[in-house]
């Protein structure tokens, strides 16, 4: 069924009001960081109101809309709220609340330049991220894609260093380019050859006809892959490392929140509901695509392990499980969908109370390299103990929520009717040894390393409690959703 409601715009507003207000009250730190976590609930609230509607006893297969306004036929500024949309708009606006209290630590902290461009640009960020999320098309998608992109430039290159210009630099150029250069032209064919842009109404027949040219449909499929860079496929990863420079809030907001959620969200929304599990079947899209991410998923573990950088390994951490969303899709097996789906909102819990760690990290002691982090956990059991059981959720390790993506996405693989499953049963094993060599000697350093003789930490504590408290909240709840996963799942086994 189908349901007009102008929910969608009201969360949209939420964000885009508060960044106004946040402008405003630059001289007035109290009341600006107040506006932040005051759009933060308000987007939040309205998106959870949607919940009944989408996910009711009642309310199989409903999805709620609103159209802003057209543009011609078949091309239209659009929202749609269903199963799928409400994964991520559910995560992303609730981590906003957390990153909002996070960010006010982390920022007087550290007594950072230009805290109301920051907090507006945040905000920006986030109104664009869930603007994807509700996204009813083609055209608006692309749309909100391309506002992530820009209001998330000036947080990249927030320092204005030479540094921080560079990484800004080399992060608008790969998303701007790989979105306007292979995006948009398959956009405008798809509308050409269907006369539409509106996403089919299930992830089975997609809205490619069968009579087109099944090469020029590979072509348009592949644009997409690589156009939306934001996932952070291979070759076009290597903005999201140089976005590094940025602060620790926005290395969270890139990593678990928006920026590259935003990718992974595009792609998947793409392969399922423009061109379809059917099609992508008959094709033979499915292993190509699984293997190419598969590359991905090692080589960017294997270039972790060289990181002594605590949020350059993070970085290239995030780069390999990006691709566990787009592999379990392309598996066109309904576990292996469920799995990719679900891992949207465990990684994304998980990552950032990784990143979290690491700002805390930095505040309670400016170091930020692996290696001077020996016996640090002693000083500081609360920010180690939430990267531990982050790490065990990106290793895959029960009771966290990793382990639901990895149990499903090799259920998925074993679903497989092709051969390849040996090839991709392997590719997971593999992948989930890296993880564990690249994550858990930080655990075992900080908390069993002997300290520097000539630096034994006295006097280093905690962070703030205002940083601590969110990147708790973050690590608590990946526990509870591994351990009681079906709130989520419901919305993945609903997308079916």
């Amino acid at each position: 069924m189908v349901i007009e409601s102008k929910i969608m715009v009201y969360a949209l507003l939420a964000p885009l009001i508060g960044s106004i207000l946040v402008m405003f009250s630059g001289k007035r730190p109290n009341l600006r960081e107040t506006w932040s976590v005051i759009a933060a609930v308000i987007m939040f609230s309205f998106v959870f109101s949607l919940v009944p509607d989408v996910l009711g006893a009642h309310a199989a297969g409903n999805k709620i809309v609103y159209t802003l306004f057209t543009i011609v036929d078949g091309v239209s500024v659009r929202l749609r709220a269903d199963a799928f949309s409400m994964i991520f708009a559910l995560v992303a606006s609730f981590l906003w609340i957390l990153a909002a209290f996070y960010s006010m630590g982390y920022m007087r902290g550290l007594k950072e330049h230009a805290q109301t461009r920051f907090n507006a640009c945040f905000a920006l960020a986030l109104f664009g991220a869930v603007g994807a999320a509700f996204a009813d098309n083609l055209f608006t998608l692309y749309l909100f894609y391309e506002i992530v992109s820009v209001s998330t430039y000036p947080l990249v290159a927030h320092h204005q260093d030479e540094e921080g210009y560079e990484g800004a630099k080399k992060y608008i150029v790969y998303l701007t380019t790989t979105a306007k250069g292979l995006v948009l032209p398959a956009m405008i064919l798809i509308y050409v050859l269907t006369g539409t842009l509106d996403f089919a109404d299930n992830i089975h027949t997609g809205i490619i006809p069968a009579s087109v040219n099944p090469t020029l449909v590979a072509i348009l499929y592949f644009c997409c892959l690589f156009g939306f860079a934001k996932n952070g496929v291979m070759p076009f990863h290597n903005w999201l490392p140089g976005a590094m420079v940025a602060p620790t809030p926005v290395s969270a907001l890139l990593h678990a929140v928006a920026v590259v959620k935003v990718g992974v969200f595009s792609t998947t929304r793409v392969m399922l509901y423009v061109f379809g599990t059917d099609t992508m079947s008959a094709l033979g899209l499915g292993i190509p695509t699984a293997y190419i991410v598969s590359f991905t998923i090692l080589t960017a573990s294997i270039i972790a392990l060289s990181k002594d950088n605590l949020k350059a390994r993070l970085a290239y951490s995030t780069v390999s499980q990006l691709s566990y969303i787009i592999l379990g899709v392309a598996l066109l097996t309904t576990s292996g969908i469920q799995g990719g789906i679900i891992h949207i909102a465990n990684h994304a819990f998980s990552k950032i109370t990784l990143f979290f760690c690491a700002g805390a990290i930095y505040v309670a002691t400016h170091k930020k390299n692996i290696s001077e982090m020996s016996g640090l956990g002693r000083a500081m059991p609360f920010t180690f103990a939430a990267f531990a059981i982050a790490s065990l959720s990106m290793i895959g390790a029960p009771p966290v929520a990793g382990f639901v993506t990895k149990w499903k996405l090799l259920v998925g693989t074993m679903e497989m009717p092709s051969p390849h499953y040996m090839g991709i049963l392997l590719v997971l094993l593999c992948s989930t040894l890296l993880n564990v060599a690249y994550f858990a000697p930080v655990t075992y350093k900080a908390f069993f390393g002997k300290p520097p003789e000539n630096e034994p930490y006295q006097g280093i504590k905690e962070a703030p409690l205002s940083m601590v408290i969110p990147l708790m909240i973050a690590a608590i709840i990946s526990v509870i959703i591994g351990i009681y996963p079906n709130f989520m799942m419901n919305f993945v086994k609903a997308v079916f």
